[in-house]
């Protein structure tokens, strides 16, 4: 085997279909990492990728995926092992390396310019010359159009990103990576955010991919889409391989127990629901955005107290002002909350918070913790002004120590330490962090804005079955948004289904609706009449 050190000469890309040939395009053999403070992320992990295949690589959050995907990608440095491309040795210490070796990225945050165009955006790195040092605007569109028809990919050249839809981005994020020469693509939880039917678009586009003989590295917590779409898969749990082989031979469940261990129980098993008070109403509610856009328009609902309510629309539809208005995060143009009949429109975060509105926000990181602080600090952060928790101007320690310690336990936290910062945990043990602090505060509405999103499958499952617990035993209130749309269907009781700020649907029993069915509303295809949507906010 031939050593290539920092790239080679010859680049492997789309024009050199010769050099791909071989069965087996990738082969990371015993890959280790250990961190300046001795976390092992990867422990002689060996994972092997062969030409044309959608190979599933999954594991709990924490569990080692992204630091592998990171040494591939020459973006962290490997204390030991080998990576080998067609049988050839490369050494890569940065992306660009990695991109002159074929290998593409996609990410889960679209690393896109939202107010350039589409061709902008596809040309960046890898601008065509016109006379003069000026851009050949020309052959710019040209190579956009040839790219998205070869690909089956076509999206409009002059129109901006921030216009596109969520599956408009992916399509485009994919084109990037296909015209700097990737012939293998690493796809971190591509579907997190596309309705049923976008899903559907891209796994054909996956597919196309892999009879051209593209080789597709697929990262995902939803295991029926793995099942779906993966010829192979290797499954990681706590650095180290706990599983490989073909997908035709396994179930969900086989591959959730290798994942964390166990055995997943991924039916909800919701006793009937008994409706209570009206907890939350929605009245008219309206949000004029910064662009002067009316990010809600207009909409109305309620909650009663047991009832999760689940809203379904694609990424930018006004779901995320909804939530962030009922928190008090945004400011309502027109409309009025009310809390168990009280109107809460104007009154401060803090205010709600004490009149019982609860809150898991989207970005667990910025709105949801204080990463540098430690976890007994983020579990009492709702809470340390209260008496029990308050010795005259100063926090009682002994008791912030033993709530903290309730909870990590009650919560199934894991974590080395009480005293470290939150930051250091895995995603999932953040998030369960949050839903801690949240589900003990007393609420009697929780927002529960993406509560699972990146989180793995053992961790997802069990913030889903302490919703419902709430919603069930409690009385809680519950407003579920949710990207995901079988958690959507599987949790909440009833659903709304909103496009451009407005409700364009509403079934008030989620048992008799489908995916499918959900993914035409929330793509405009279809719109019920103003009477359906009215019974929301009866």
């Amino acid at each position: 085997m031939t050593a290539v050190q920092g790239g080679c000469e010859k680049p492997l890309c789309a024009n050199r279909e010769d050099e791909w040939m071989n069965d087996n395009v990738l082969l990371m053999n015993q890959m280790t990492k250990v961190y300046p403070n001795g976390f092992v992320a990867n422990k002689d992990v060996t994972l092997s990728v062969n030409r044309g295949e959608i190979h599933a690589l999954l594991g709990e959050n924490g569990a080692g995926k992204t630091t592998l995907m990171k040494m591939l990608f020459g973006f962290e440095k490997p204390e030991a092992g080998q990576i080998f491309i067609e049988g050839k040795e490369v050494k890569i210490k940065n992306a660009l390396e990695a991109i002159h070796l074929g290998i593409g990225m996609v990410h889960q945050h679209f690393m896109l310019v939202p107010s350039m165009t589409v061709t902008e955006n596809l040309i960046l790195g890898d601008i065509p010359k016109g006379p003069l040092f000026t851009i050949d605007s020309r052959k710019a569109v040209e190579t956009c159009m040839e790219l998205g028809q070869k690909y089956n990919m076509v999206l409009e050249p002059e129109k901006r990103v921030m216009d596109l839809s969520v599956g408009g981005k992916q399509k485009l994020e994919i084109l990037k990576a296909l015209l700097h020469g990737a012939r293998i693509l690493i796809l971190d939880e591509p579907t997190a955010v596309l309705t049923p039917q976008e899903t559907g678009e891209l796994f054909e586009t996956l597919k196309m991919l892999a009879r051209d003989g593209h080789t597709i590295i697929f990262i995902s917590h939803k295991l029926d889409e793995v099942i779906q779409i993966c010829d192979r898969y290797t499954i990681l749990r706590r650095g180290r391989v706990t599983g490989t082989g073909s997908i035709e031979s396994e179930t969900p469940s086989s591959l959730s127990a290798m994942m964390v261990g166990r055995e997943i129980d991924l039916d909800m098993h919701k006793k009937p629901i008994t409706f209570r008070e009206k907890i939350l109403e929605v009245k008219d509610l309206v949000y004029v955005n910064d662009f002067n856009k009316k990010a809600v328009n207009g909409i109305s609902f309620s909650i009663r107290g047991g009832q999760i309510m689940g809203i379904a629309a694609v990424e930018g539809n006004g779901q995320n002002e909804v939530a962030e208005i009922i928190t008090g995060l945004k400011k309502a143009t027109a409309g009025h909350v009310l809390l168990v009949g009280e109107d809460i429109t104007d009154r401060t975060i803090r205010e709600r918070r004490d009149s019982g509105v609860a809150y898991i926000p989207e970005d667990r990181m910025v709105d949801g913790c204080s990463a540098s602080a430690s976890i007994i600090d983020n579990l009492v952060a709702d809470r340390f002004f209260k008496p029990e928790f308050c010795k005259s101007l100063f926090v009682n320690r002994k008791a912030a120590e033993e709530e903290a310690v309730r909870l990590i336990e009650e919560y199934s936290v894991a974590c080395m330490d009480k005293s470290s910062p939150v930051g250091s945990l895995s995603g999932g043990n953040i998030q369960k962090v949050i839903v801690a602090r949240e589900f003990t505060s007393g609420a009697k509405l929780v927002v529960a804005n993406q509560p699972t999103r990146g989180i793995d499958v053992g961790a997802a499952e069990y913030i889903r079955r302490r919703l419902v617990d709430i919603s069930r035993k409690d009385g809680v209130g519950v407003l579920l948004v949710s990207a995901d749309l079988v958690e959507l269907l599987s949790v909440s009781d009833s659903v709304l289904v909103m496009v451009d700020g407005k409700i364009s649907a509403y079934f008030p029993d989620a048992s008799q609706v489908d995916e499918y069915r959900i993914g035409e509303y929330m793509l405009g295809v279809k719109r019920q009449s103003e009477e359906e949507i009215g019974g929301a906010a009866s």
